[in-house]
């Protein structure tokens, strides 16, 4: 071989390095903080992301060790009133439910909405729940019924999985043909009722319940056993609109006093930046690392949630050029 294709060879191989390096990066950038040990990024966020976005915020911690992050889990809606009514710092707010941002922060505390995410409704329990051995996608609505059990859910005015709970039991109504089933289901145990779905799982794992109404993400998260409900019920699928559409639930709204009707449809994060953050480029830079998909999304992913991004947002001339790359415009 000669010392000129040696070359050559070499130059090549140099080249598809410095090539796949800038791949590797070019989608996802990292923190403006890096290295200020007085960075500040402060985050609330839906109480069933609880795990993943602590095991986000680790790795982000891990590519930029000066920055300190700040976390709190709250129930989506009862989240979004500390921005805009109790007047919490907060620099990147994440909910379960992105109508929750277009809802209660947009336009006075946010201007703009990345959905990034789905998950589905399940029934939860564990092995020592009554009739665990018996329950399935068929009967699950009657072993909840008997005199014997008892079940939790949250706070719908509260969190996007209590409404979601309500819209299920109703579809139930609907799919079971049963007439007054949602009803039945709905008014007992309301004792049991929590601000937020995670709230559930000590009650569940010290046998006070037998069964909760949980996301499957966060059942896996916690190895708790748990129902996969008919695609009909579980609001994991977007092609089901128009049937989980069939189902509503009236809830608190924005402001005291007011209510306002929720729709069925199936679920979907989102994420977004409030006007109030007091570090915006950091901020814009943990939510890039949030939606990449080798970094963040990765990590949803594997916590049993999943990802939609590029996803379509009415919002998309609103968002930061750096993270238009996860959206698309609304159709």
């Amino acid at each position: 071989m000669t010392k000129r294709v040696k070359n050559i060879i070499a130059a090549s191989i140099l080249s598809a390095f410095l090539f796949c390096g800038f791949s590797l990066f070019v989608g996802c950038s990292g923190a403006e903080g890096e290295g200020k040990a007085d960075s500040t990024l402060r985050i609330i966020h839906a109480g069933s992301l609880t795990v993943p976005v602590k095991e986000v915020v680790k790795a982000f911690n891990e590519e930029n060790p000066g920055v300190r992050i700040l976390t709190e889990a709250w129930g989506s809606k009862a989240g979004a009133r500390r921005i805009s009514e109790l007047d919490t710092p907060c620099d990147v707010y994440i909910s379960a439910d992105y109508r929750v941002i277009d809802l209660f922060l947009i336009p006075g505390h946010a201007s703009w909405n990345i959905p990034f995410a789905g998950n589905e409704m399940s029934i939860v329990y564990t092995s020592d729940s009554r009739y665990s051995d018996e329950i399935n996608a068929s009967n699950w609505h009657e072993i909840l019924l008997r005199d014997d059990v008892t079940y939790g859910r949250s706070d719908p005015d509260s969190d996007p999985c209590g409404v979601r709970a309500v819209l299920t039991s109703k579809l139930a109504a609907i799919y079971y043909d049963k007439p007054g089933l949602d009803e039945e289901i709905l008014s007992r145990h309301r004792n049991m009722i929590r601000p937020k779905e995670t709230d559930l799982i000590a009650l569940l794992e010290k046998n006070a319940l037998d069964y909760i109404f949980l996301y499957r993400s966060v059942a896996e998260q916690h190895g708790l056993k748990y129902l996969i409900l008919p695609d009909k019920l579980n609001l994991r699928d977007p092609d089901l609109n128009e049937w989980y559409s069939r189902a509503e639930a009236e809830v608190m709204g924005a402001r005291p006093g007011e209510t306002i009707t929720e729709t069925g449809e199936a679920m979907v994060y989102g994420i977004t930046i409030p006007h109030k953050t007091e570090n915006k480029e950091l901020a814009i830079s943990f939510v890039d690392f949030f939606l990449c998909e080798e970094r963040g999304l990765k990590i949803l992913e594997e916590n049993g949630q999943n990802p939609m991004v590029p996803s379509r947002t009415d919002t998309y001339e609103s968002i930061p050029q750096p993270l238009k790359k996860f959206v698309l415009p609304a159709e």
